[in-house]
């Protein structure tokens, strides 16, 4: 069984194994899903990434906010 720690800044490693099994580098995208009591990582394909920008109308305002949100919380760390 592989195990890890969460920093106190929410981050956790991923063991070598596994990421050297799923190909998983610096940079590597992954998407994070809260299922139950389970915490699930998929890595994200960047063609898939390619075709996201402006699948909804926001205008730049999801951007924004969370652009906005990043800031304060980098503030709180601070």
């Amino acid at each position: 069984m592989n195990t890890t720690i969460m920093t106190s800044r929410g981050q956790v490693a991923i063991p070598v194994m596994i990421r050297q099994k799923l190909n998983i580098k610096k940079g590597t995208r992954l998407y994070v899903e809260a299922r139950n009591d389970e915490i699930i990582l998929k890595s994200v394909k960047s063609e898939y990434l390619a075709g996201i920008p402006g699948i909804l109308p926001t205008k730049g305002k999801l951007s924004r906010m969370l652009l906005e949100e990043r800031k304060k919380e980098k503030e709180k760390e601070a």
